[in-house]
């Protein structure tokens, strides 16, 4: 296994972003109180995350020139 030339980079990813997103809502929903979750329609975090890791698979293919350093 080899690590991708601008590894360093990785933080900008939209992928990468996207991904963290995703893992910080799935930590924060076991510390928010069962009567807020109640008030929230279900599934909408288990929905939320898969669309963030959706957004994280596409943001991979796409070109990001702050990470190619098409952009300066």
């Amino acid at each position: 296994m080899k690590l991708v030339s601008d590894w360093r980079r990785s933080w900008r990813m939209f992928s990468v972003q996207a991904m963290l997103v995703a893992s910080a809502i799935q930590g924060a929903w076991e510390f928010i109180p069962d009567d807020l979750k109640a008030q929230l329609p279900q599934g909408v975090v288990h929905w939320l995350t898969i669309g963030l890791l959706v957004f994280g698979v596409v943001g991979r293919l796409i070109e990001q020139p702050k990470v190619s350093g098409g952009a300066q």
